[in-house]
């Protein structure tokens, strides 16, 4: 079980890509090209194809012959043009200076042949796995089909990890030689950390839309902190935890169903002599597109209006939160204070973002909103560790044990 290694000790039980010998072989590696498209089909942001490159390059430059695959969007086991991983192939040709190879179909005898026929160096992006049914249902002729086309097997796609399909988990229990990539490892060994070497004071951020999304984490991230450690609640999930103390959040998102998890969060928190940070106040709106209408601090007796939803933490909440990072010697951050996507209510991620960035503890982010609030505000290389898998990220931080990395553990 991961929670039972250290990040370092864990890495040590798996195979090194240094240690395989791939010149003049065919490597398969498993990619998260999983990239958001324009209206035009072209590549929006190519930041996990960049991700992948120091894997991609360090193979090619070892004489490797490249299969690449991942998919793309939700097909849902059919072919689906507009999710063609075409324009994938192309941004990365451009990324790579060099010819990239895209078969029509994602397993059959062309896609052999044209695998047969590629060289020591040259690169083969498969179509979209999850145009087939077998992709998604670890189907075994599948597994089977895409294991018949390498000699090793790479895994660099860790925001698949925690899914057991069959490019994940099926393709390396059918081949011998195997490894993570350096991506992977990257992502193993820095979660690992935060997982099983935790420093004090330690300071979790949370948000995102629904407790019952994060329940199992926000119990899992309690075990593991100490007094005088921190849990920071925003998001539409905080609103959830505000009615469960009494406050009326008028139309805002939140689960009527969850009141008592929330409590119970709470009070294992408070036994351990964790400081949970609810927001002290909020920016409302009246509706997901429109403007900030006010901003209200948050008492006991607290009540919105029927029709006005807490759409942010509002900046006394962003000062408190910041004050509790600015003490922090590990932290780690998922999911969005508000509604991060509306310029509008998208101050308090910002702030917490900046906060983070000028955290001098090591700070772990995962999670696309959170990601991005530090992206696009130039605050990333200030982030000792931003992870490209929220959902892989959140299971390995619970504890859980990824499909995708036991795979790759030796028999």
């Amino acid at each position: 079980m991961i929670q039972s290694t250290s990040g370092d000790g864990f890495l040590a039980a798996l195979p090194q890509l240094s240690s395989l010998d791939v010149n003049n072989r065919r490597v398969l590696v498993r990619v998260d090209f999983n990239v958001p498209l324009r209206p035009d089909g072209t590549v929006r942001d190519d930041t996990r194809i960049r991700a992948a490159l120091p894997t991609i390059k360090a193979l090619r430059d070892r004489g490797a012959r490249l299969i690449l695959a991942s998919h793309l969007g939700r097909p849902k086991g059919a072919v689906t043009p507009e999710l063609t991983l075409e324009p994938v192939g192309a941004k990365l040709a451009e990324l790579l200076e060099c010819e990239v190879r895209l078969p029509d179909e994602v397993v059959g005898d062309a896609v052999r042949k044209l695998v047969l026929d590629t060289r020591a160096g040259q690169i083969v992006l498969l179509e979209n796995l999850r145009f087939h049914p077998g992709e998604k249902a670890n189907d075994p002729e599948f597994a089977a089909a895409l294991a018949n086309l390498c000699d090793l097997y790479v895994n660099d796609a860790f925001g698949t990890c925690h899914r057991a399909h069959a490019s994940v988990v099926g393709v390396p229990e059918r081949v011998h030689e195997r490894a993570p990539g350096l991506l992977l490892e990257r992502e193993l060994k820095a979660l690992g950390r935060v997982v099983q070497n935790p420093e004090h004071p330690f300071v979790a951020v949370v948000g995102g839309a629904k407790v019952s999304d994060k329940l199992t984490v926000l119990l899992a991230v309690i075990q593991r902190l100490k007094q005088g450690d921190s849990l920071l609640i925003g998001g539409a999930m905080a609103n959830t935890f505000l009615a469960a103390q009494g406050v009326k959040v008028g139309a805002s998102l939140h689960e009527g169903d969850r009141l008592s998890d929330c409590r119970t969060v709470i009070r294992r928190a408070e036994a351990r002599g964790v400081n949970v940070e609810l927001p002290v106040d909020l920016r409302l709106g009246a509706d997901l597109k429109g403007s900030l209408s006010r901003t209200i601090v948050v008492e006991p007796d607290t009540a919105l209006d029927a029709d006005e939803m807490a759409l942010d933490i509002g900046p006394d909440t962003v000062g408190r939160f910041a004050s509790r990072i600015r003490a922090a010697k590990m932290l780690f951050w998922n999911g969005p204070m508000g509604l991060f996507e509306n310029p509008a209510f998208a101050r308090g991620t910002l702030g917490v973002a900046e906060a983070v960035a000028a955290c001098p503890g090591f700070t772990v982010i995962g999670g696309g909103d959170s990601v991005a609030a530090v992206r696009e505000n130039g605050l990333a290389e200030r982030v000792d560790h931003i992870s490209t898998g929220g959902g892989a990220s959140l299971e390995m931080i619970e504890g859980k044990t990824l499909p995708g990395v036991a795979a790759l553990l030796s028999r």
